[in-house]
């Protein structure tokens, strides 16, 4: 690990993103809740947040951080057509939360991936990035 002991506790908040691309019937089935394991939406929301909070427990040599807000966000999009997500996380620690938005929106993705994929072989995982970072020295 980066020995963080001499680095100020500042206010930090990460946001990234990804999107999954799926079949238009299964956009469909997923906004109707007519999928066979229920609230696909509902469930990843959930299962995004749970993962940022085990964060250090999945990534090897990751901070243990005190989270102080976490938000998933999804979107169903016909356009694409498939779900586009959006994680935030906050701390007030030594070092940044970066890895907790990743993870957020990694684990809510690979959820709806798991949720759909009796009806959909299709789907595809992709984009996820960091958008957003402040707080300590390499905001952006």
């Amino acid at each position: 690990m980066v020995d963080v002991t001499a680095k100020p506790e500042t206010d930090r908040m990460a946001r990234a993103r990804g999107l999954i691309r799926m079949l238009p019937q299964t956009v469909a089935a997923i906004r109707g809740n007519q999928t066979p394991k229920g609230d696909v939406l509902g469930v990843a929301r959930v299962a995004g947040v749970q993962a940022a909070k085990r964060t250090a427990e999945l990534i090897p040599l990751c901070h243990s951080l005190p989270l102080t807000d976490v938000d998933v966000s999804l979107e169903l999009d016909d356009a694409l057509p498939g779900v586009r997500a959006e994680g935030m996380a906050r701390t007030v620690a030594r070092t940044g939360v970066e890895m907790e938005a990743i993870v957020a929106v990694s684990v809510a993705l690979i959820t709806i991936y798991d949720m759909a994929k009796a009806i959909d072989k299709t789907m595809v995982l992709g984009e996820i990035e960091l958008v957003e970072k402040r707080g300590g020295r390499s905001s952006r």
